[in-house]
């Protein structure tokens, strides 16, 4: 049976809550109040047994992705599985990489199918689908690492930008990470594309070996993790300037060759008030007016 899902608006009228199980959305849209309105039905239609389909197929989604094979079914599982598999052959990567990612992507395009929207966003606990019409823009908030509140800086999306999807991955964040960043912020063609790639420049700042790095298996951790025995970081100690600067020259380096490949956008990464900038443009400094919180 399906299960219902937890739909309602938050205080203030204009943003859309969705919850069921561990998926957490908050959606927004711009528009004339039909348009918006039928927006906000057609994400909870869509959002309602989303859920069990992924379920459906969670054992093939916790196996490491094939870069030229696929046997998922759904149109997100497949989705997730598309925003891994450039990095297969070189990692070890699973669908659930991407998952948040997707997920907003899915409920995004439901929104965008039905409704003629100026701005559009959902969030799905900090990885978050864009929609921009021509001439709109949106301001991003980009946190110092996800587990707590502090905007580090901001950078503004326009509808001539490339980049419809952003994403966090780091050691703070909801899951498991290999690497030590606080926090790797990348913006993506989509959202799927931006998480997965947060994922592997997130695991590529590290610094192997490293005394003051604490790991364990992920599967100590969690037992089903996806990530079995693998060890994940759990804590980082005292680390000197030149640690930081080793570890983030690292993940720099992954960043720019996924940017090179079309992978990603921009890049902000950031380890103990360390930042890295990777990207055709610089992250600006200013004010927030109107933000969509990452």
């Amino acid at each position: 049976m399906t299960r219902m899902p937890q739909i309602a608006m938050l205080p203030g009228g204009r943003r859309l809550h969705l919850q069921d199980g561990p998926i957490d959305l908050i959606v927004q849209a711009w528009g004339d109040a039909a348009n918006v309105r039928a927006a906000h039905e057609a994400a909870a239609r869509r959002f309602t047994g989303l859920l069990d389909e992924l379920c459906e197929e969670l054992p093939e989604l916790r196996k490491a992705v094939h870069p030229l094979q696929c046997r998922l079914q759904g149109v997100v599982a497949r989705r997730m599985h598309d925003a891994v598999a450039p990095y297969a052959s070189e990692h070890f990567i699973t669908p659930m990489a991407a998952v948040a990612g997707a997920v907003a992507e899915e409920i995004l395009g439901a929104m965008t199918a039905a409704a003629q929207l100026d701005r559009a966003y959902v969030n799905n606990g900090g990885d978050i689908a864009l929609h921009l019409a021509r001439g709109e823009h949106f301001t991003v908030g980009l946190v110092d690492r996800p587990d707590r509140p502090g905007l580090m800086r901001t950078t503004v999306i326009d509808s001539n930008d490339p980049a419809r999807g952003i994403a966090t991955s780091g050691r703070h964040g909801r899951s498991f990470s290999l690497g030590i960043a606080d926090a790797v912020t990348v913006l993506g063609p989509t959202a799927a594309q931006a998480d997965a790639a947060a994922t592997i420049i997130a695991n590529a700042v590290d610094l192997p070996g490293h005394p003051a790095v604490l790991r364990c298996p992920a599967s100590e951790l969690q037992p089903d993790s996806d990530l079995g025995a693998r060890l994940v970081t759990q804590d980082v100690g005292r680390l000197d300037g030149g640690d930081v600067a080793s570890a983030l020259d690292a993940g720099a380096r992954k960043a720019r060759r996924l940017l090179a490949d079309g992978l990603i956008e921009r890049a902000a990464l950031r380890l103990h008030g360390e930042t890295r900038i990777v990207g055709p443009a610089a992250i600006p400094r200013q004010r927030v007016r109107e933000s969509v919180m990452q």
